[in-house]
């Protein structure tokens, strides 16, 4: 069993536990390895007294546990996703500070190679020790977080009612796969990586790996209406809170991304999935990311919004509100 690090133990608000042991599917195990999490919502519970009312959340590729935050308009009172109806359970992924990550383990570049599979064992483990959940209402997530819902379907399909997945897509490939390869050659390239200090060629390396990651930040209609000196202004601000991100945590969960394709896999969801994305979104297609899961996944809802997003990177989902809450409501306990 593992332990937790709260002053209380609480069904609500923010704490660490810690896995005695974590098994990679490499088969390499971290003892000791943190999970950072945090609690919302109402816990209802089924004749066993487990919890029967958990939607767990996946964050994207550089946010963590808060992310949820995003959601706050969709869980308020009376809203699709009320947390007086779920108890939603947010946990910062394998691989990312303050979870278990390269960086807070100080293992650098010898931490264990990971998958995406392996971020979703590292929570399922997280919620059997803690809640003693081998199943859960349903899962959520965007971008990143969208990857471990596919792949968490498609592995334990027995697991969950539902997954609900906001611009994310099924595989790398085609021009995200170029962007992560271009990700993987600016890093290969730079000899001091593997160093155990931390170099200034390491730091400018960060500045072109966030400008790159910038070029995917907004929709292809927001690129369009910003001058270029616009584009500086924001693009310098996004590098430079890119700065404080370790470059091996980063390595890590681009190599995972790299590998992540679980199309054959899809026919073996039994969940019912909410799919949506904006119409303009740049790195996840609606044509090639999003339309074509209603023929590959058997109950499927695929919802396409229209855009209104800013340089303020502000989607207006409330657009989607009557299909989400029609979705969720054959879920309510």
């Amino acid at each position: 069993m593992g332990y937790y690090k709260m002053e209380h133990d609480s069904l609500e608000g923010y704490g660490k536990y810690v896995l005695e042991a974590f098994e990679f599917e490499s088969g390499r195990v971290l003892e000791n390895a943190e999970v950072e999490y945090f609690l919302m919502g109402t816990p209802k519970y089924d004749e066993k007294g487990k919890i029967s009312n958990a939607i767990v959340y996946c964050h994207r590729f550089n946010s963590n546990y808060s992310s949820i935050n995003d959601f706050q308009e969709f869980t308020k009172d009376g809203a699709p996703m009320d947390k007086n109806d779920f108890f939603y359970i947010s946990i910062t992924s394998l691989g990312f500070p303050d979870s278990c990550s390269p960086s807070t383990t100080g293992l650098k570049h010898d931490f264990p190679n990971y998958t995406i599979k392996d971020r979703v064992n590292f929570k399922r483990q997280f919620l059997k020790e803690k809640f003693n959940l081998d199943k859960i209402l349903g899962i959520t997530g965007w971008g990143l977080g969208g990857y471990e819902c596919y792949t968490w379907a498609c592995e334990y399909p027995d697991e969950m009612e539902f997954i609900m997945v906001l611009s994310s897509s099924y595989k790398t490939n085609g021009y995200r796969y170029v962007v992560s390869k271009g990700f993987e050659s600016i890093m290969e390239s730079n000899d001091d990586f593997y160093n155990d200090m931390y170099s200034e060629s390491l730091s400018k390396m960060l500045v072109s790996i966030n400008i790159l990651l910038y070029s995917n930040y907004f929709s292809k209609r927001v690129f369009q209406d910003m001058s270029n000196d616009e584009i500086d202004v924001f693009m310098a601000d996004f590098v430079d809170k890119g700065l404080f991100t370790d470059i091996h945590d980063f390595k890590f969960r681009n190599d995972a991304i790299l590998e992540y394709n679980v199309e054959d896999k899809l026919e073996n969801i039994k969940a019912k999935v909410f799919v949506t994305t904006s119409d303009d979104d740049l790195y996840y297609s609606p044509v090639y990311d999003t339309i074509p899961l209603e023929n590959l996944i058997k109950d499927c809802t695929v919802v396409i919004i229209k855009s209104k997003r800013d340089h303020n990177d502000f989607e207006d989902y409330s657009v989607i509100e009557d299909d989400v809450r029609l979705f969720l409501n054959q879920f309510k306990k």
